[in-house]
């Protein structure tokens, strides 16, 4: 990649935003969809809808496309011509790998933002904030790139493994049954109108990345977080109460955190788009609206895989009107020191 200063630029540094974007794309947009489509030989309404799958609004007439946009655009565009894929899967494949590069690349940008203004402040910066982006951008880009390609093969390999387990089971490969679990902070929305966005950001950022390393060490899978809760599942009822007592162990001993409580239920799930559905989602969701503080709870389901099974205790709760659900007995579980077996209390 060439790097080329812009003359042009104001004050004392020598980059601008053009130069940033530059650097990271290697070019500048030189192509109009017309030539684009004139190019590649696809049709207008194809290039249009994959550029918007990808996550970027229609170009007009106005040059909005680089050489490698090009390629990357008639590389997906083959795949409908040669038959290997055909139109609405195609479209359905882009727009999973647009959105997950925007929240990707928003949440490298907020992360390297820090980095740089640290860098800045302690004097081991260019000089100014643009500089030093660039400079970090140079010796970041090329690793994370290759990581970026590794880390979706092993994520795609570990998918299809995943659906290959299913298949001698169950003849739909888009439903499975698990234990889904929602982690949830106390009283964040009342703690957040009373703090800096600052320390908001850092509370959220500690909880996420807490809960996804316990969740991950114990084999679980986050689904998504939603900045005051996450929302995981794992494939038997055992692993989810482990993760969900560890995320309680490890945040509720937090002076910096808040309190959480976690829910749990077990049940058939749909996966889609790399989210799930389906009752237990729901049913978790409400267990944990219900949960003590620093406690875990579960439903029938999972309390009923753990009877049999030593070093948890089951207790089961008064009866709550659950919306959508009814009258149910949610069940309080927790890890037993490993001297004193299983009980009940």
């Amino acid at each position: 990649m060439t790097y080329q200063r812009n003359d042009s630029a104001s004050g004392d540094s020598g980059a601008n935003r053009e130069d940033l974007e530059r650097e990271i794309l290697g070019e500048g947009p030189s192509l109009t969809v017309d030539e684009v489509v004139d190019r590649f030989g696809s049709s207008r309404e194809l290039t249009s809808r994959l550029w918007r799958a990808l996550g970027f609004p229609d170009p007009g007439e106005s040059p909005a496309f680089s050489e490698a946009d090009l390629l990357a655009l008639s590389n997906v565009s083959k795949l409908v011509e040669s038959g290997a894929l055909d139109v609405e899967t195609t479209i359905k494949l882009t727009r999973a790998v647009g959105s997950t590069m925007a929240r990707l690349a928003d949440w490298q940008v907020a992360t390297l933002t820090e980095h740089v203004e640290a860098l800045e402040q302690s004097g081991q910066g260019a000089g100014s904030r643009l500089d030093t982006s660039i400079e970090v951008l140079r010796a970041a880009q090329a690793p994370f790139e290759h990581l970026l390609l590794h880390a979706w093969r092993r994520q795609l390999a570990a998918a299809v493994s995943r659906v290959a387990e299913l298949g001698a089971q169950d003849s739909d490969l888009r439903t499975m049954t698990v234990t889904v679990g929602f982690a949830d902070l106390v009283s964040f929305t009342r703690l957040s109108t009373g703090i800096g966005e600052g320390h908001l950001a850092v509370i959220v950022e500690g909880f996420e990345s807490v809960c996804g390393d316990l969740i991950t060490a114990r084999g679980g899978r986050v689904i998504k977080t939603l900045g005051d809760s996450v929302l995981f599942v794992a494939h038997e009822p055992k692993i989810a109460v482990d993760i969900a007592c560890d995320v309680v162990g490890h945040i509720g001993a937090d002076p910096e955190l808040p309190d959480v409580h976690v829910g749990l239920a077990t049940g058939s799930v749909a996966m889609r788009l790399g989210d799930v559905f389906g009752p237990p989602v729901n049913l978790a969701s409400r267990l944990t609206a219900i949960a003590r503080r620093n406690r875990v709870i579960c439903d029938h389901e999972t309390a009923a895989a753990l009877r049999e099974i030593k070093g948890y205790a089951v207790r089961a709760l008064t009866e709550r009107e659950l919306h959508g659900f009814g009258v149910i007995t949610p069940f309080a579980v927790r890890q037993l020191p490993a001297a004193l077996g299983s009980e009940r209390y």
